[in-house]
C-alpha cells in the first residue's frame, strides 16, 4: 500500500507556490481574464477552493458529498462554473482566506485517513494518495492559468511526476470519454523530468511509444497547450491518437487550447 505522505507534501508545496503568486494581488489583478473563457484569476482560485471543499466532504462526510453529486447530476453543464462564480464574487481577502482554510483542512484530513481507505468522488472512488494526486494536478493546471493572466512564467519542478503518472494512468479513460475502445496493450512512455531524470512507464518493448519532456506531457494531459506546440513524439497509430485526446481530469472531453505556434 503506497504511503500518501509524499504526494500530500507535494500538494502542499504546489499550493503554497500558487499562494505566493496571488497573495499580494490588487483588486484589478484578481479580475484579470485567464485563458479559461469567462474565468478571471478569482474564478481560478475559487474553483480550487470549491473543489478542495468537495474533496474534504468526500473524505470526512460521505452523505454531504452525495448531496453535491446529486446537485452535479441535476446541472451537469453548469455546476462547476456556478461554484467558481460564487467564490469569485467574494472580496479577494475572503476568497483567499477560504481557499487557505479549505486546503489546510483537506491536508489534515488526507494525512489522518485510515490506511487503505477509499473515498467517493465524481468518478471512481479514490484513495488518499489518488485524491491528493488529483488535487495536485488541478492546482498545478489552474496555477498555469493564473500565471498566464499575470504574465508570469512558473518554472517546472519534479512535482510534475504525479501529474505525469496520472496522465499515463488515465489513458483508457481518455479513449472511453471519446467513445473509443481503449487499446489492448500498454504503451511505453518515456518523459524527461525538469531535473533531467527520465520517468518511464510501461513495458520497454512495447511497440507503441510516447516520448518527450515531462512538462509538455503534463501540459497536454491537462489541456493547457495544443499538441502542435509541444515536443512530444508518438510511435504507433494508437499512441498518436491518444496524444490527440489525452486528458487527466474527470468529466467530459475538454475543448483544449488553440495552437500558439511552434514550440513552447
Amino acid at each position: 500500500m503506497a504511503d500518501p505522505t509524499p504526494v500530500i507534501d507535494d500538494l502542499r508545496a504546489e499550493s503554497e507556490e500558487l499562494d505566493l503568486l496571488v497573495a499580494e494581488l490588487t483588486a484589478h489583478q484578481w479580475n484579470l481574464p485567464t485563458p479559461a473563457p469567462g474565468w478571471t484569476v478569482a474564478h481560478q482560485i475559487a474553483h480550487l477552493a470549491w473543489t478542495d471543499h468537495s474533496a474534504l466532504l468526500a473524505v470526512t462526510d460521505a452523505g454531504a458529498f452525495q448531496a453535491l453529486v446529486e446537485k452535479a447530476l441535476a446541472a451537469p453543464g453548469s455546476f462547476v462554473d456556478e461554484g467558481a462564480a460564487e467564490g469569485a464574487a467574494l472580496p479577494p481577502a475572503d476568497l483567499l482566506a477560504a481557499w487557505r482554510a479549505g486546503r489546510t483542512a483537506l491536508d489534515e484530513a488526507l494525512r489522518g485517513a485510515p490506511p487503505g481507505a477509499r473515498f467517493p468522488w465524481y468518478g471512481p472512488p479514490m484513495s488518499a494518495a489518488s485524491m491528493a494526486t488529483a488535487r495536485l494536478m488541478e492546482t498545478w493546471a489552474h496555477a498555469l492559468d493564473v500565471a498566464d493572466a499575470l504574465n508570469v512564467v512558473r518554472p517546472p519542478t519534479d512535482r510534475l511526476r504525479h501529474v505525469a503518472r496520472l496522465g499515463v494512468r488515465t489513458r483508457d479513460f481518455a479513449f472511453g470519454v471519446h467513445g473509443l475502445t481503449p487499446p489492448a496493450g500498454e504503451f511505453r512512455v518515456e518523459l524527461t523530468a525538469p531535473s533531467g531524470e527520465v520517468w518511464a512507464y510501461g513495458p520497454e518493448d512495447a511497440p507503441q511509444r510516447v516520448t518527450g519532456p515531462a512538462l509538455d506531457f503534463c501540459l497536454l494531459v491537462t489541456q493547457r497547450a495544443h499538441r502542435g506546440d509541444l515536443a512530444l513524439t508518438a510511435a504507433g497509430p494508437d499512441a498518436d491518437r491518444w496524444l490527440g485526446i489525452a486528458q487527466a481530469f474527470a468529466g467530459p472531453p475538454g475543448t483544449g487550447r488553440p495552437p500558439q505556434g511552434a514550440g513552447r
